[in-house]
C-alpha cells in the first residue's frame, strides 16, 4: 500500500524557505542574491512559487543555512506531485500494453 500525502501538506519549499529560514533570520533578498551569486528575480520566482527549487538553489541553502538539499528537493517534488495528482483525472494516457 503505497501513502499519499494531502495536497494542502505539499508546501512549495520557496514559500518554506522564506517564512521558515530566512525572513526568521532578518536577510533581505537583495543580500541572499548576492551572497547566492544569483539574481534577485530569481530568488523572488522562488520565494513567490513561480519556480521550483533546482538542485543548485537547493546546495546554496544547505551550504548557508544547514538544510540538506535532498529534504529540500524532496519537498519539491512532493509538491509537484499533489500539484499533478489534483489534476490526474485530466491526464491522458493511451493504452500501451497491448494483449496480442
Amino acid at each position: 500500500m503505497a501513502l499519499t500525502i494531502h495536497p494542502s501538506l505539499a508546501v512549495h519549499p520557496g514559500d518554506w524557505l522564506k517564512s521558515e529560514v530566512v525572513e526568521p533570520h532578518g536577510i533581505s533578498i537583495n543580500r541572499l542574491a548576492t551572497s547566492f551569486h544569483v539574481s534577485r528575480q530569481a530568488l523572488s520566482n522562488l520565494f513567490n512559487g513561480r519556480a521550483a527549487l533546482s538542485a543548485e538553489m537547493a546546495i546554496r541553502f544547505e551550504k548557508a543555512f544547514g538544510i540538506k538539499a535532498d529534504t529540500l528537493m524532496r519537498m519539491q517534488t512532493a509538491h509537484d506531485m499533489a500539484l499533478a495528482r489534483a489534476h490526474a483525472d485530466e491526464i491522458i494516457v493511451d493504452e500501451v500494453l497491448s494483449a496480442t
